[in-house]
């Protein structure tokens, strides 16, 4: 399990969980199982755990364990499937957003600009348009918002009008091409950085990523018990925005709502006023965890 992802701040999220016997719990970033297997771990034999990931290679990570329940789906259907599985309402809820190593380091998958691959990038192989299709068929105005928005990326612009011009002369389907297009553009330093923000911002358009973690995220309010637990680790500043807004008020915009005396109701009671972030040990085992930020809420009578 270690070898294909490295569970990040493993120790202060599964005991955000608060893990107790009889209890039922989600993993819905399963992955390589590391998080899944310290709840285990915890777990009481009358426990349950569902555990959900839409890349159907993470289904040889499951254990023999009679406790656990895969689901290989979109977390966005999280409340429609545990309501089909007969789990009308839950204990806790774990999500790590983060991209699984396994799917950055495996070369044809096409998630990193370190390799000599297709531009496909999806979670799923089985569904959806790969990245080479979003460059194909987006227009130029499209691109450079998705490359503002997602990717934060400066002369997002330039590089929309860039790509839009090199794929009239030939289709932009693969890694290597689209960074050598993207060569008079690239910082000459920071140039790696540069590149990741182009590739997340493909990546989270082509698994529809946002979209994905607001259904998600609606879903858990949902499926939670009173006193339940929701558990998200973020890795960049969009995704940890509508998380943040969500935990403290019940919705992606942060929206409060009041009653007559003009007292705050949230269906979400914050439990960690400050995100948690890896220390300097875990940061220097694992770089891919620097940018991870991990809240806390829990579910309220309200």
């Amino acid at each position: 399990m270690s070898e294909y992802h490295t569970p990040v701040l493993l120790e202060e999220s599964v005991s955000a969980l608060a893990v107790s016997n009889g209890g039922i719990y989600v993993d819905v970033t399963f992955g390589g199982g590391g998080h899944s297997k310290e709840i285990l771990s915890r777990m009481g034999k009358d426990s349950k755990l569902i555990v959900f990931d839409r890349d159907p290679d993470a289904i040889a990570n499951v254990p023999d364990d009679k406790r656990i329940k895969f689901v290989n789906n979109n977390f966005r259907f999280v409340h429609n499937h545990l309501v089909y599985l007969g789990f009308e309402k839950v204990d806790g809820i774990l999500a790590d957003l983060g991209v699984s190593s396994h799917q950055f380091d495996t070369e044809e998958r096409g998630f990193s600009f370190r390799f000599h691959s297709r531009l496909d990038m999806r979670m799923n192989p089985l569904t959806n348009e790969g990245a080479d299709g979003i460059i194909a068929n987006k227009s130029e105005s499209e691109l450079e918002h998705m490359f503002r928005l997602y990717g934060e990326v400066e002369n997002s612009r330039r590089v929309a009008k860039l790509i839009c011009q090199e794929r009239e002369r030939e289709p932009i389907e693969t890694t290597t091409r689209l960074n050598h297009i993207l060569e008079s553009v690239t910082p000459k330093i920071g140039g790696h950085k540069y590149l990741a923000k182009i590739y997340q911002a493909l990546r989270i358009e082509v698994n529809g990523e946002m979209r994905s973690l607001e259904g998600f995220l609606n879903g858990s309010l949902r499926a939670l018990k009173p006193g339940g637990r929701l558990v998200v680790i973020t890795y960049h500043s969009l995704e940890d925005r509508m998380v943040k807004n969500f935990m403290k008020s019940g919705n992606i915009s942060g929206d409060i709502k009041k009653d007559f005396y003009g007292n705050r109701i949230s269906p979400l009671s914050v439990v960690l006023r400050k995100p948690l972030v890896p220390d300097e040990e875990e940061i220097s085992r694992n770089t891919r965890a620097r940018s991870a930020k991990l809240r806390v809420a829990e579910k309220t009578e309200v």
